[in-house]
């Protein structure tokens, strides 16, 4: 009898054992194999999210179809590194295993916005403000030319006021450098009037070619005491930056006085007139050496430039035939 007994307790072990090892490969084998989903799978684990429910997370988005098999195949088979929080592209059939290895070593999912040049300080917190992604709100304008035009890569959660900072720290990173390497003998005196200067340059041509001849052309005004007679910062004068003009500019608005007219004032106007990109700061503080002091539209898209009225009143000339033939 005591043969059987101990007999019985043997065999009881060693079915135990065999049905823990059968478990064990079981559930490796479950864990490592393809997951359900058949393509990438954008899924957010927030914060202080437990294992339970990272699991619960990525079952509901079809991204695994055991959570017990993710719960307990990441004690077993993974190394100590903690699943991560943040917004994760899971690619098709990353299974258990594959999910688990992109919350430790994989990268969050990344967005971007472009500022583009010329766009004012107003227009720029419009974009961000439309922004699906971003959170948070933005209190007050900044200041006008505080921004740099670029494209900004960020993750959700990123906040609109974070990426405000980035655009001023981005801005001021810039100038700096740029300001560093500035032409001898400009009619500039800080940094600041480079960015005024820049920003209707910016605002005068689409053309990254043109921008040096278009500082060029206003540098020489400059040291000339001329006016700069810049449409566009009569344009400012009246919206302010807050929205586009919406019609042509009349004979009346270059009469009448704002700080920005520069028809009716001298030198530069008190302040940027938009966000100026790094090449037209970098023409500004580099100019085209030339002896031109006018520039009209010569119906392409871009100037035709001038050394003196008498070709300058030719070129308008040439640019009026050219509205009234279209």
């Amino acid at each position: 009898m005591r043969r059987i007994i101990i007999s019985a307790f043997i065999f009881l072990a060693v079915f135990g054992a065999c049905g823990v090892g059968a478990g064990y490969f079981w559930l490796k084998h479950a864990y490592f194999a393809p997951g359900p989903s058949m393509s990438d799978t954008v899924v957010e684990i927030p914060k202080g999210a437990s294992v339970a429910g990272i699991a619960g997370i990525l079952q509901r988005a079809g991204v695994i179809d055991q959570p017990r098999v993710f719960r307990f195949g990441h004690r077993l088979f993974d190394d100590a590194r903690p699943l991560r929080a943040g917004e994760y592209r899971f690619p098709a059939n990353a299974g258990a295993a594959g999910a688990a290895k992109v919350l430790k070593q994989g990268e969050p999912v990344v967005y971007k916005l472009t500022l583009a040049e010329g766009l004012t300080s107003s227009e720029a917190i419009d974009l961000l403000r439309r922004d699906p992604v971003l959170k948070g709100d933005i209190v007050g304008i900044p200041d006008e030319g505080t921004l740099l035009p670029e494209t900004y890569h960020f993750h959700r959660g990123t906040t609109r006021a974070d990426m405000v900072q980035r655009m001023q720290n981005a801005m001021d990173t810039a100038l700096d450098a740029l300001w560093a390497k500035r032409e001898d003998g400009l009619p500039l005196a800080s940094p600041y009037e480079a960015v005024i200067l820049a920003s209707i340059v910016e605002k005068e041509t689409a053309l990254a070619s043109e921008r040096p001849h278009v500082a060029g052309v206003f540098i020489n005004r400059l040291n000339k005491a001329m006016r700069l007679q810049s449409d566009p910062t009569v344009v400012y004068g009246i919206t302010n930056g807050d929205a586009p003009l919406g019609r042509p500019l009349t004979r009346r608005d270059l009469e009448t006085k704002t700080p920005y007219n520069t028809y009716q004032i001298d030198r530069l106007p008190p302040g940027p007139i938009a966000n100026p990109g790094r090449e037209s700061i970098a023409a500004v503080l580099n100019p085209l050496q030339t002896k031109d002091l006018y520039f009209v539209a010569d119906g392409t898209g871009g100037h035709a430039f001038a050394a003196t009225l008498e070709a300058h009143n030719r070129n308008v000339r040439a640019w009026r035939k050219l509205q009234r033939a279209k």
